[in-house]
């Protein structure tokens, strides 16, 4: 069992809320709550795991809510300045029935969302940040996301998932923003995971903090390792005719598209960058912003039912437009300023969210958005992201068949 015994009856679905939208049958919206498998951090240590075929609701279902969050052996939230989550993510992937180790990765096929990254950058279904537990993630009706349809896996195979999880304990460093920022200094890392020198202009990101490195403590500083989990809870109702689905797009402001010869697109997303501090000149924070564009030309598009964005310390704003310079979606952070969980001072807590009504928001087929994402720039951020998260349904509910 993944589950220690206090969480036992977490694993029972119960119904929250029934959905009658639109005059459609009552289906009932089931919540489960999982943990993922153990991991221990000690102060200043990291933890990128992976874990496979993961407790997900099975069957054909449609997702209308799925979150996550840190939490120690009794079942209770674990603030951001004791165990940071740099992010958290979700991925789907077929793999044949015959295979019964969990971790055994032979013949995995993974299922990417329908995003413009390639290969294996930003496939994900579900995942975020620091910012999940202030960030609605519910689905409104009658839309969800589908899994579990069995005309869309091949004979043989099965529907799995697994999950990424990136903590840092942050208990007794240095410098703790350092450490969530990945400093290279920090870790004493000079080198990337395949063992090639990093460039000396590279300051920190995801090659500086990979699974059990350790970031500089404070000179004598002890403390005991902790077993830790993600707690993640996901919504979701029985699929039938009424529900519209959704296609999946995370956008990355790193993305350059390379157009090849012919019409092959080739998208290098890059998932992270660094936010160089401002001239000295400034001597106001307000005056220190820095601004990242990149155009996404969308070969199919629809309607937006969701969006929000996703920025790490010192982001101030995510906005993606359309064509015509309008704005589909604006999503600003928000700043805690306790020391509970969910409310850290100085912590990404939360991200707003957009639910346009449905039908007001058309990306056209073929449109080129603008993705943009705000820092403030009073000093210099390394490893940080700028992404946007949308679900587009290609029709409405009155062309569904209802």
């Amino acid at each position: 069992m993944r589950l220690v015994s206090w969480a036992l009856l977490l694993l029972v679905s119960c119904t929250t809320y029934s959905s009658t939208a639109l005059g459609k049958p009552e289906n009932d919206i089931k919540t489960s709550v999982f943990l993922s498998p153990k991991f221990e951090l000690g102060p200043g240590s990291v933890a990128n795991k992976v874990y496979f075929d993961v407790d997900i609701p099975r069957g054909h279902i449609a997702i209308k809510s799925f979150n996550a969050e840190v939490v120690d052996e009794k079942g209770k939230s674990v603030p951001l300045q004791e165990t940071y989550l740099h992010h958290w993510i979700v991925v789907k992937y077929h793999q044949p029935k015959n295979v019964s180790h969990n971790n055994n990765q032979t013949h995995i096929v993974e299922l990417r969302n329908s995003g413009l990254c390639q290969e294996n950058v930003l496939g994900q279904y579900f995942g975020i940040g620091s910012e999940t537990r202030g960030t609605a993630t519910d689905i409104p009706d009658p839309f969800g996301i589908e899994i579990g349809n069995p005309s869309e896996i091949p004979y043989g195979y099965e529907e799995k998932w697994y999950i990424n999880v990136h903590a840092i304990d942050t208990r007794g460093v240095e410098d703790r923003m350092g450490c969530t920022e990945c400093r290279c200094d920090l870790y004493n890392v000079t080198t990337d995971q395949n063992g090639k020198p990093l460039s000396p202009s590279y300051k920190g990101g995801l090659d500086c903090c990979p699974d059990n490195s350790h970031c500089r403590l404070e000179k004598g500083f002890k403390g005991p390792k902790r077993s830790l989990y993600l707690r993640y809870t996901v919504k979701w109702i029985n699929w039938d005719n009424h529900v519209v689905p959704l296609k999946i797009y995370i956008l990355d402001v790193t993305d350059i598209l390379n157009v090849s010869k012919g019409v092959s697109q080739n998208h290098t997303c890059k998932i992270e960058y660094q936010v160089e501090a401002c001239s000295k000149g400034y001597n106001s924070s307000s005056a220190c912003i820095d601004v990242k564009k990149t155009s996404l030309p969308m070969q199919t598009g629809g309607y937006v039912i969701y969006g929000f964005g996703h920025v790490h310390l010192g982001g101030t704003a995510a906005t993606l437009y359309g064509q015509d310079g309008g704005v589909i979606c604006s999503s600003i952070p928000k700043y805690g300023n306790g020391n509970e969980a969910g409310n850290e001072k100085g912590y990404v807590v939360g991200m707003s969210t957009c639910y346009p009504k449905p039908g007001s928001i058309k990306i056209k087929d073929g449109e080129t958005l603008t993705l943009e994402i705000r820092y403030n720039n009073s000093q210099m951020h390394s490893g940080v992201m700028g992404l946007f998260y949308i679900l587009v349904a290609e029709k409405l509910p009155h062309h569904h068949n209802l």
